[in-house]
Order: structure tokens, then C-alpha cells, then sequence
């Protein structure tokens, strides 16, 4: 296992290698820059300021210099906020963005697993007809359409609610609930094709014919197997869900790395985007290679190769 986790990591050196450098590019052929405005600065004052950032070199030593500066996790000061490195803002931002992509990856478990286990164990009845159909919507209904309609019934028709911002735990309930639907709604459908897969193996109804409960069975066998298919979309899920709460950071005017990301995008500010993709990078490729070893403590047929 060791091993293993240690070729995944090297291996991770190539991947975030081609990552940076197609952020890099891509960023430097975009049309723009990061000092072109409505209000035209004047032509000294622009070649002063790239010389200060040394946009003014070479496209290939801009290149290495970026290499070089990356491998320490060092990129610089953004272009828009001069006075902050774009570490600073990563340290900043990100809590808020792994705080709500933690709430919602936490709702869509409690929620969806017990949901999808209820439905395997009626199936064909009118609990699972009606789950998986609710599943059904959820699945179909992109954020960015049900962030507006939560705000819309629960902010500014009841009042029970803030529309927007990250100021109390009042606040983070329409930013979870909006992110969290799809995945709940994942997470129960495989669930309980995991769960009606399992339910039907011998070793199921050997436990039943030994005269174990049926919370013993289900909870103590039938679970532990029938949650390998929640396991394995965790990686991926939670991947999405940090950086999916992109639109609903800019939905609900949440101040987490996603929003930076987008203004840094608009604002052509090379280092902030540079540094955020990255730094995403990193965070999902690490998260990937715990699920898998997850999924092998899980299933030990299973093995990292």
C-alpha cells in the first residue's frame, strides 16, 4: 500500500505540471490583460507596471519563471489587489468553500444513504417510487436554477431566510441545500442499486436463515458492500462539489476561493488563476487517492494497482 501511495504521488508531479502549464497558455492567448480597463491607463504608466510584474519578458521566461516559483507554491501578488499574495488569498478563501463543500458533501450522506438503503428494502413499493422519483428532480434541476427559486420562496416570499452572504449559520442553509440536492440525489440512486445488488447474495440470506434481525443484517453485512458504489463517486462528488461551489458562491455572494476565481478569470489576473487552479488541482488529486484507499479498506478484493 505504501508503495503504491507513493508512485500516486510522483505521479501527481506530471499531472499538476500539465495542469500549470495549460492555465499559462491558455491565460497569455485570452484577449486582454490584466491592465487594460474601460479607462485607458496612460502608456508609460502600463509598460511601468509590467515591467513591475515582468510581463514584459520574454512569453518563455515567463514561463520557466512560473515553474519555478510554482514547485514552492509561490505565485506571486495578484494584479488586481497588489498589496496580497495569492497564497494569502488561497489561505483566506478556501476555508469558506471547503466549509460549504464539507456541509453539503455531509447533507447529501446523512440524507441520501439512509434514503437509498429504505428504497432497496422496499422496493417496487410506494417509499421507493416516491424517493427515487423526488432522486429523479433533484438530478435534473441544475444549481443555478434552484439557488434563484430557494432564494425566491424562502428569502423574499417568507422571510424565513438571508438570500446571500456567509455571517451565520442562518446563512449557509440555501448555499448547502442548493449544492448538496444533486449529489443527495446521486448518492441515494446508487445506494440503492448498490444496496438490491448485495441484498440478493447468498451470504444475505444465509444471515437471515440463522435468524439475525434485520437491522443486524442490513447495517452490519449488507451495508458495508452495499456502500462501495457512494464510495467510489465520493472522489469525483467531492471533487465536484468544491469546485461546483463556484456558481453558488457567486449565487449567494459567499466569499470563498470560487468567487476569486471568477473575478480573477474576468480581471485577466494571471497569478490569482494560475494559483487557484493549481491549488484545486492538488486538493483533487490528493482527495481522489484517499477514496481509492477507502474503497480498498472497504473491499479488500479490491487492490490498488
Amino acid at each position: 500500500m505504501g508503495s503504491v501511495i507513493f508512485r500516486r504521488l510522483l505521479l501527481m508531479i506530471p499531472t499538476l505540471w500539465v495542469i500549470g502549464t495549460l492555465t499559462f497558455f491558455m491565460m497569455r492567448l485570452a484577449p486582454g490583460g490584466p491592465f487594460l480597463a474601460e479607462r485607458e491607463i496612460p502608456e508609460a504608466a502600463r509598460e511601468q507596471l509590467e515591467k513591475k510584474y515582468g510581463l514584459d519578458q520574454p512569453l518563455h521566461v515567463q514561463y520557466l519563471r512560473f515553474l519555478s516559483n510554482a514547485v514552492r507554491l509561490d505565485f506571486g501578488p495578484s494584479y488586481r489587489f497588489s498589496q496580497k499574495q495569492v497564497i494569502d488569498i488561497i489561505r483566506e478563501s478556501f476555508p469558506v468553500s471547503l466549509e460549504l463543500g464539507a456541509w453539503a458533501l455531509l447533507v447529501a450522506l446523512v440524507f441520501g444513504v439512509p434514503i437509498g438503503v429504505l428504497a432497496a428494502l422496499k422496493q417496487n413499493q410506494m417509499w421507493d417510487f416516491a424517493s427515487m422519483g423526488i432522486a429523479l428532480i433533484g438530478v435534473s434541476v441544475p444549481n443555478f436554477v434552484l439557488g434563484p427559486l430557494l432564494v425566491l420562496v424562502f428569502s423574499l416570499t417568507f422571510y424565513f431566510l438571508p438570500p446571500a452572504l456567509w455571517t451565520g449559520p442562518q446563512s449557509r442553509i440555501l448555499p448547502v441545500l442548493t449544492l448538496s440536492a444533486i449529489y443527495l440525489a446521486y448518492i441515494a440512486r446508487l445506494t440503492r442499486a448498490g444496496m438490491l445488488e448485495v441484498l440478493r447474495q447468498d451470504f444475505i440470506r444465509t444471515a437471515y436463515a440463522k435468524g439475525l434481525p434485520q437491522r443486524v443484517v442490513v447495517l452490519k453485512h449488507a451495508l458495508k458492500l452495499g456502500i462501495l458504489p457512494v464510495v467510489s463517486f465520493l472522489g469525483p462528488a467531492a471533487a465536484r462539489i468544491v469546485t461546483g461551489s463556484i456558481v453558488i458562491e457567486s449565487i449567494f455572494a459567499i466569499p470563498g476561493l470560487g468567487s476569486h476565481l471568477i473575478q480573477g478569470a474576468f480581471n485577466r489576473d494571471y497569478t490569482v488563476v494560475m494559483g487557484v487552479v493549481i491549488f484545486y488541482a492538488l486538493f483533487l488529486l490528493l482527495l481522489n487517492l484517499l477514496v481509492d484507499v477507502a474503497y480498498t479498506w472497504l473491499d479488500p478484493r479490491v487492490e490498488l494497482q
